[in-house]
């Protein structure tokens, strides 16, 4: 298959001189973890590994320098430097990408704007210069000839799920400052095989996952690894298991790399749940040294998850799956949604108590949010109640994600009540109390294989002080700081829960401190989501709030009397 890096056409060898921003995200996200960052020493959790890959389909003759807004500014220097600007985020970035855009045109910058939330609505971003829709690798060869035949100006739209990611070039991981960034990321696979209703990854990269070959990834961490890295490193699969014979076959080779190079790096990755099926995978997944999972759980109501077409989960006792994955030495993250329209009176019952009854120490609880050109927002606008886009566009510049700015539609329930239900699993988990008490849990079913480092030839033995060694005790205190500053009331929590995982399980303890380190975000955060949702509870109690649905049939039904009137007159 075709890619900018094959065919017959040829590009002239012109410079340009390009800045890739990523924008920021809001500061009240899930996934905006500052807190956490700082006990690992850094500014941000995750690199901006879209624009990383777009830097790495550029022509060699090309400079390229990169900026994320996570963790700098751009100055106006930078602006003053550059001949293009490329962006282009998720929509939760959207606010500060518009403004990127009008910061770049302003110093008479052409601004080039792709990723998922451009590819989903374009139209957003119709004010930008060039607009990139779907995956780069198809479509950047004919925007480097329109480039620089003097075109400054267009849309270029790629086939969907055409991309051949085994020609996709190693990212420039050598345009990042590490120090800056919690973990560093690669991809595997893009696309997911199942048909979750609300989910927007099957519309963007297709339900047959395509998958790199193994000598690409090899290459992939061996650059980071030359890098002088060491450390955590995410799969950003959207399901890393969705090609499981594809997996089974890079798992060994990874195996062999890592033994090879002396385990230089652990792994995380988001998998569906059906990953606790098979033993030999997750046995897999340990001894290469992934460390933690990413789950959508979303409901443990098997009604619910049908309607939402995530049958898979419903095969299975949630708690005994999670369970199953912590034996394998990976601890759970989970992602559960509110708002769906077979839920119950109770949901907030069963919901709490699957997540205690699992030991799922992290869970990210937020609101439906029917996103663009899912099958989810398709029957929605049959349905007539999506709310307009001016709603969303009006939420999204206030800041947050879908823990905040949820339920963009009429609720088949009272809205009320789906409000107060997640307000409610929220309050719950989020107390320190049930937050520990699931760690403690977590840690007594985990067996994490952390392989010891080989020592070198003549060199004395690293020092250990009860089982830990350096770096250990480095990131302990880091925590143990960080908790005394944010929470020190709650150090008690801290230390018991890693005192606890040290006489109990001590394999488990750099797992236990990570999910405490979690604490020092989440724990702030649910009480800011716990006051917006009691803010719209009061709204709606007090008759301040009016669903933008009624108001615009009122508002239809209102000028159709007027038109009746006018003609009947």
């Amino acid at each position: 298959m075709a890619s900018w890096l094959q065919g017959s056409a040829h590009i002239p060898d012109e410079r340009c001189n390009v800045l890739l921003v990523s924008p920021r995200f809001p500061a009240t996200t899930f996934w905006n973890n500052k807190a956490l960052s700082e006990v690992g020493g850094a500014r941000h959790t995750a690199i901006p590994l879209g624009l990383l890959t777009v830097a790495a389909l550029l022509p060699s003759s090309w400079t390229c320098r990169m900026i994320d807004r996570n963790v700098a500014d751009v100055a106006e220097s930078d602006l003053d430097w550059a001949d293009l600007v490329m962006t282009g985020g998720m929509n939760v970035q959207r606010p500060d990408c518009l403004e990127l855009v009008g910061l770049a045109q302003r110093r008479g910058k052409p601004v080039v704007v792709g990723g998922p939330d451009a590819s989903s609505e374009p139209h957003v971003y119709a004010h930008a210069d060039f607009v990139v829709v779907g995956e780069a690798e198809t479509v950047i060869r004919d925007f480097i000839a329109a480039w620089e035949a003097g075109d400054r100006s267009g849309t270029f739209t790629a086939e969907k799920f055409k991309v051949d990611v085994t020609t996709t070039p190693v990212p420039r991981y050598d345009l990042l400052k590490r120090g800056d960034y919690l973990y560093l990321a690669v991809q595997f696979s893009r696309g997911c095989p199942f048909t979750c209703e609300f989910c927007d990854i099957i519309e963007l990269y297709g339900r047959r996952p395509r998958v790199k070959t193994t000598a690409q990834m090899l290459a992939e961490l061996e650059a980071i690894r030359r890098s002088g890295y060491r450390g955590h490193v995410d799969f950003v699969d959207d399901n890393f298991i969705g090609n499981k014979k594809a997996v089974k076959e890079f798992l060994p080779a990874l195996i062999a790399w890592q033994k090879q190079h002396d385990y230089p790096f652990n792994f995380s990755t988001e998998a569906s749940v059906n990953l606790a099926d098979d033993e030999a995978l997750l046995a897999l997944m340990r001894e290469a040294g992934f460390f933690v999972v990413f789950v959508g759980i979303e409901s443990p109501d098997g009604d619910t998850l049908v309607s939402m077409q995530k049958k898979q989960n419903t095969r299975r006792a949630l708690s005994d799956s999670v369970a199953r994955i912590h034996r394998h030495g990976m601890f759970v993250i989970a992602g559960f949604i509110a708002g769906f329209d077979s839920e119950k009176a109770g949901v907030a019952d069963g919901m709490v108590d699957c997540i205690e009854d699992a030991g799922i120490a992290i869970c990210m609880a937020g609101l439906l949010t029917a996103l663009a050109n899912t099958q989810l927002t398709r029957r929605l606008e049959r349905e007539n109640r999506m709310f307009p886009e001016d709603w969303t566009q009006k939420k999204l510049r206030e800041g947050g994600d879908q823990c905040l700015l949820g339920l963009n539609f009429e609720t088949l329930r009272e809205r009320r009540d789906v409000l107060a239900d997640y307000k409610s699993v929220i309050d719950r988990i989020y107390t320190p109390q049930a937050f520990f008490g699931r760690v403690s849990r977590a840690a007594r079913q985990l067996d994490c294989f952390w392989p010891a480092r080989q020592p070198i030839p003549g060199a004395k033995p690293p020092w250990r002080v009860l089982g830990l060694g350096r770096g250990d005790w480095i990131s302990l205190y880091r925590l143990l700081r960080a908790a005394m500053r944010h929470h020190p009331l709650l150090i008690g929590h801290y230390v018991k829960a890693l005192v606890d995982c040290h006489r109990v399980n001590p394999g488990a303890l750099q797992a236990v401190g990570t999910m405490a380190a979690f604490y020092l975000h989440l724990g702030p955060f649910a009480r800011v989501v716990s006051r917006e949702m009691a803010r719209q509870i009061a709204e709606i109690d007090a008759g301040t709030w009016r669903s933008p649905v009624v108001a615009r049939k009122t508002g239809a039904s209102r000028e159709e009397t007027r038109a009746r009137d006018r003609f009947a007159t």
